[in-house]
């Protein structure tokens, strides 16, 4: 199964950001951009691509781990970026050494649980918002998303997410994302999930 550790942020946070990216869709150009769900952004710690079925238990626990030698930290949304042409994303502020941590140990659990990764790469936070081809001018959506400060939250969990793929060669659809486990930060118990 296809599976990433990740940070989701809480619906006021997504309610915030997704009426400044209503803006960046009248932009001209907007048409030409795959434009990401609300309900699938996340801040990727690790990605694991496939993960064998008898991997999962050993992951959870070590990410279970991870969350618990993780203390609760303040993130918020905060301008943006992109990466070439073909990613537009929106960044992070608040305590982004933590979140980096948590994304240190997120992966360093997946490869003890013999998960075969990329190699490692310095930890940019970032939530894609939009995924363009060739180089579609993205200069112009990350002006308009750099003076965007979102209201601050806590994390409080580390989520692993299982990444359904769309069928292939069906037009519009996209991964649709379902949570299989959530730890609470800083020792708290398991909040939901485990092997799903």
């Amino acid at each position: 199964m296809r599976l990433f550790a990740a940070v989701l942020p809480p619906k006021a946070a997504t309610s915030e950001l997704s009426a400044a990216t209503a803006a960046l869709r009248r932009l001209p150009g907007a048409d030409a951009l795959r434009w990401t769900a609300r309900d699938s952004w996340h801040f990727t710690l690790a990605f694991m691509a496939e993960v064998p079925e008898e991997t999962v238990p050993d992951l959870c626990a070590r990410l279970e781990r991870a969350a618990h030698r993780t203390a609760p930290f303040s993130l918020a949304l905060h301008g943006g970026g992109h990466f070439g042409g073909r990613a537009l994303w929106a960044g992070a502020t608040g305590d982004v050494a933590a979140l980096r941590l948590l994304a240190q140990r997120a992966d360093a659990a997946a490869r003890k649980a013999g998960v075969t990764m990329e190699e490692h790469r310095h930890y940019r936070p970032h939530l894609t918002l939009a995924r363009g081809k060739g180089d579609p001018g993205l200069g112009p959506y990350v002006d308009a998303l750099r003076p965007f400060d979102g209201t601050a939250w806590t994390v409080a969990e580390l989520t692993l997410v299982r990444s359904n793929l769309p069928v292939s060669g069906v037009p519009g659809l996209r991964p649709r994302y379902e949570a299989v486990g959530r730890w609470v930060l800083g020792g708290g118990a398991e909040v939901s999930g485990g092997a799903g």
